[in-house]
């Protein structure tokens, strides 16, 4: 068993997902959520598939884990707290870790659990206790006397007394002794609850009521609702008060909870099989909003994809967790023999829709929309503020199947696609996707920031870096220039293709940024940056001002001050593809064929800087793959040159 665990651990995720259910790579059943040092705890059961030699069609739980948040949407595993072959008298390999509990006092964390005791029949309830909520938690050598059941709950009240509830052939109370692990004085069965099978009681205080809410099979051979009732004492008498969560839809069996107040909200922790609809042994947690009337009573949940917490919208949103959808939208498994994979939302038509509520777009900053999607023609997604017709945020174009010179059909395959943002949202706002044409399946939705690769200049001069590469650099637009492959880039191609006059005054002109150029039907403009890296990435200029990136070729002009002049030195270039230098108007260095940049690829003869203003072009073209270049001068000893300025032009 010691060996299962260890891999178990090994196997966790960093934290868990935002969405309905919170737990995303086991299964976990019959929440108890407390709140301690400003965090919500979990502690559940663990389902697993039943081993060889085990009923294969029951309950099988061999150990217990703990989660924490402090935000309800990032959830942390702190690992397995207790498992059953570790405690002293529990009977090894029973797989009966049911329903537990944990509370606090006196700054001590007391963990209740059920498990099958080594001697009689049923279950029995023992206690283990830690200085930590996440523990390491140490067991106590017999379990309670005088408890033989499951489920068990434990409320502290506000004069500090303790009692424990739990379940077996009805619910019973009692109150604890001031150690937390003894009985004080004889249970007694809660009175005044309705007839039928009950389980799991969870008690709480809240303004001036006790409540007792349980598991409860309302009709003959149904499944379990979730209910409660109320009183001014803590073991009642009771008064059923009715319905906190109705059965489940799709004939789970069972359902567990627990009712918690977290930064001023309620909320109900509680179970569905989400991970195995045809198997409801194996459940997973999910939680809701909860409220109350007026009178203390309790307003019914509706169960919800969504669930609670605030997405950042620089994570990826899982829209097939959406909180409301037109009534065609449909979710599906990605995978149904491996359900952890999760689940995608089918918009099957024109008009389709559904919402994903509580988003924040405060940390979007220079981003752009990536996306997960299928569809089986080309069709447009719309992702919309608040509603479906709301202000348009980004337009997702899904092209499947394409013409012309790359030719491709990925019909029904998932594609990782871009789309630039057209508005960003400020603060915690609702978001709604909307199909505009055929239909299409859509996994996640992220907004991504931007990596900065360049910053504006000012007046100042700049200078090479320690390395001696250029960094500050006037680039054109990219022009139109198609190139089926890079194999094209020979130095006769590159020649008669860079000689070529695609704008006005094309090897002279210094051009300020701003400034515009017509090349053919294009309209294009300088931009003088900064570079934050030694290579000036020409695919992340182009892809930040949406402009075309593949089949393109860039110009790039700077302007060097030299205090003196500068002998014998060489012009050391990389590309990515092919490229063009020139030096004060003089052809200085050519690199052809399918490059890579690679620093010092290509090495000029040798020439002169001269003292005063140096201008150096280039031509950058690429076919359908990226570009960036790297660009210094060396001296006749190898070594960097760095003794000039770089100027803006004026």
């Amino acid at each position: 068993m010691r060996k299962s665990i260890i891999l178990s651990l090994l196997c966790l995720p960093l934290g868990m997902a935002a969405q309905n259910p919170v737990v995303r790579n086991q299964f976990s059943a019959d929440p108890t959520a407390r709140v301690f040092n400003n965090k919500v705890y979990i502690y559940p059961s663990h389902d697993i598939p039943a081993p060889e030699g085990q009923r294969q069609d029951w309950f099988c739980m061999a150990d217990y884990h703990v989660f924490s948040s402090a935000n309800l949407t990032d959830w942390e595993d702190h690992g397995v707290i207790i498992t059953q072959n570790n405690v002293p008298w529990v009977k090894p390999d029973s797989y009966a870790m049911w329903a537990p509990d944990c509370v606090c006092r006196d700054g001590k964390y007391y963990f209740y659990f059920p498990a099958a005791p080594k001697e009689g029949r049923g279950f029995a309830i023992g206690v283990a206790t830690a200085s930590q909520p996440e523990g390491p938690f140490v067991c106590e050598q017999e379990p309670i006397k005088g408890v033989m059941g499951i489920d068990p709950c434990v409320l502290v009240d506000d004069d500090g007394q303790s009692y424990i509830y739990w379940s077996g052939m009805g619910i019973r109370g009692a109150r604890l002794k001031q150690n937390m692990k003894e009985l004080d004085g004889e249970a007694v069965v809660m009175e005044g609850l309705p007839d039928g099978f009950k389980e799991g009681p969870y008690a709480f205080k809240q303004g001036g009521w006790y409540y007792l809410t349980f598991p409860w099979v309302r009709v003959e051979k149904g499944t379990e609702t979730l209910a409660y009732a109320m009183s001014k004492s803590p073991l009642g008498p009771w008064e059923f008060k009715g319905i906190i969560m109705a059965e489940h839809a799709n004939g789970c069996w069972t359902n567990h909870h627990s009712i918690t107040q977290y930064n001023g909200q309620w909320y109900l922790f509680y179970h569905h099989n989400d991970y195995s609809p045809s198997m409801d042994k194996r459940r997973s947690v999910c939680i809701d909003r909860l409220s109350f009337n007026a009178d203390g009573t309790i307003v019914e949940v509706k169960p919800t994809l969504r669930g609670v917490g605030i997405n950042q919208a620089t994570d990826q949103i899982e829209v097939d967790r959406y909180s409301t959808s037109s009534e065609d939208v449909t979710i599906q498994y990605h995978d149904t023999l491996n359900t952890f994979r999760g689940w995608y939302a089918e918009l099957s038509k024109k008009g389709s829709f559904l919402c994903y509520n509580d988003v924040d777009f405060s940390g979007v900053n220079d981003a752009y929309l990536t996306a997960n999607v299928k569809a089986n023609a080309n069709t447009q997604l719309l992702i919309r503020e608040k509603d479906g017709k709301g202000k348009v945020i980004a337009k997702i174009d899904i092209v499947c199947v394409s013409e012309g010179q790359y030719r491709r059909d990925q019909r029904g395959q998932w594609l990782h696609v871009t789309a630039p943002l057209q508005y960003v949202p400020k603060g915690v706002t609702n978001i709604c996707i909307t199909c505009e044409g055929e239909g299409a399946c859509v996994d996640w939705i992220q907004f991504k920031n931007r990596q900065s690769y360049f910053k504006p200049v000012g007046a100042q001069p700049s200078s090479p870096d320690a390395n001696g590469f250029i960094r500050r650099w006037t680039l054109l637009e990219p022009i139109d220039k198609p190139n089926r492959s890079n194999t094209v880039f020979t130095d006769t191609y590159l020649r008669e293709h860079f000689n070529k006059e695609y704008f006005a005054q094309q090897f002279s002109i210094l051009p300020k940024d701003g400034q515009k150029v017509k090349a053919g039907k294009q309209t294009l403009t300088w931009h003088t940056l900064e570079s934050h890296a030694y290579n000036v990435k020409l695919f992340r200029f182009s892809e930040k001002l949406q402009k075309q990136v593949y089949g393109v070729l860039f110009w790039a002009v700077t302007t060097i001050d030299c205090p003196e002049e500068i002998k014998d030195v060489r012009l050391a270039v990389g590309s990515n593809s092919a490229s063009m230098w020139w030096l004060n108007g003089e052809e200085a260095l050519l690199l052809s064929g399918d490059r890579r940049m690679v620093e010092d690829d290509g090495m000029s003869p040798r020439v002169t800087l001269k003292k005063g203003r140096n201008v150096l072009r280039g031509a950058i073209i690429n076919g359908p793959g990226m570009s960036d270049f790297c660009v210094r001068f060396l001296d006749d000893k190898n070594q960097p040159v760095t003794n000039y300025t770089i100027i803006n032009n004026k």
